[in-house]
């Protein structure tokens, strides 16, 4: 199938609360066209670099997300155009978004990555330390104008066991139900960031309101 059928028999599958976010990380700009071509306008990158590169070359109605783990010294290089970024797991790096989009004069959202599943691996924020990023946040909301906290973002574990994946995307869920009381000018929940190819349908029924998928759309690696 081509990209332009594997996105449209995708997106027949999403209920319309759910956002889709096509993972093209390491794929040509060529690819990304057909998609875009198809009427896809959001796309998510892991590395900061390529993803410049291709906001460069491409449409500019098209969303970029960060999906990938962000090193603080390479957000300059997106706060002028980045949509989202998926997966903030300090207070370091949230300073530094702030900053860098004061420069650019922008509000950047962002997405709190919380540490859901049973791998050493994963990067993410535990509960604790989660409740202390927004705690401090809200409290220093002068100070943190110029990022909005939107939602969080979660991967379950790597595993064929889905009650094992069930139960980590419920908990984020619950998670978000618990934090969605708070709003601030900020800090303002609305996504919430879980399920790639192989367990999106599963995400959706936990709750997801954002599906990042990439080789069901674009082919493997």
């Amino acid at each position: 199938m081509s990209i332009e059928q594997n996105l449209l028999a995708i997106k027949a599958t999403l209920p319309e609360q759910v956002t889709l976010v096509a993972v093209s990380k390491t794929k040509p700009i060529s690819d990304l066209m057909e998609a875009y071509e198809a009427g896809q306008r959001i796309f998510g990158e892991n590395k900061i670099q390529e993803m410049a590169e291709k906001w460069e070359a491409m449409p500019k109605d098209i969303q970029w997300h960060m999906i990938g783990h962000v090193q603080t010294n390479k957000v300059k290089f997106m706060a002028p155009f980045v949509s989202l970024i998926h997966g903030v797991d300090s207070l370091k790096l949230l300073h530094e978004i702030n900053r860098q989009a004061q420069k650019n004069n922008r509000i950047i959202d962002c997405l709190l990555q919380v540490y859901i599943a049973e791998e050493e691996s994963k990067f993410g924020l535990d509960e604790d330390e989660l409740n202390g990023v927004i705690q401090f946040i809200t409290q220093n909301s002068e100070v943190y104008k110029n990022i909005r906290i939107v939602g969080l973002m979660g991967m379950a574990t790597f595993t064929d066991n889905q009650n094992q994946i069930k139960k980590e995307f419920t908990h984020l869920k619950s998670i978000f139900d618990n934090l969605k009381s708070t709003e601030t000018d900020n800090l303002q929940l609305n996504t919430i960031s879980m399920g790639m190819s192989g367990d999106y349908k599963l995400a959706i029924d936990c709750g997801s309101t954002m599906v990042r998928i990439g080789s069901s759309i674009f082919g493997g690696r």
